[in-house]
């Protein structure tokens, strides 16, 4: 049972919290190929907006754009952990999950690209 009383508040909590979140990106990095792909698009991009005459907030935006691509991405792979993890077996609503949690990958790569797209052009 959840004992709400006994949860770490203050700075523990956010410590806790910080190596939960580290502990899920190296996951992430060493399963997840999708992830280290975007990982690299944001190593790369992250100099490049240097490189464009454009103001700060708008080399914020171009960065903000991939990280919301990995954003998404961490989401879908969550929600594949989940599927996953209430069973292999085949069933329709479990490949729905996954389909949509991919669609909504597919989304975010449409949306960074189009602010990549209405920034620099």
């Amino acid at each position: 049972m959840f004992d709400n009383k006994n949860k770490p508040k203050g700075l523990k909590r956010i410590m806790l919290a910080s190596l939960n979140s580290y502990r899920a990106i190296e996951w992430l990095f060493h399963n997840e190929s999708a992830f280290k792909q975007e990982l690299l698009l944001l190593v790369v991009a992250i100099p490049l907006t240097f490189r464009f005459d454009i103001s700060v907030a708008q080399q914020v935006i171009l960065i903000v754009a991939i990280l919301f691509i990995m954003f998404t991405e961490i989401l879908n792979t969550a929600i594949e952990a989940v599927v996953d993890r209430i069973g292999l077996d085949i069933h329709p609503l479990s490949g729905l999950a996954k389909d949509l949690g991919s669609a909504a990958v597919l989304l975010s790569i449409f949306i960074a690209s189009g602010i990549w797209f209405a920034i620099l052009l």
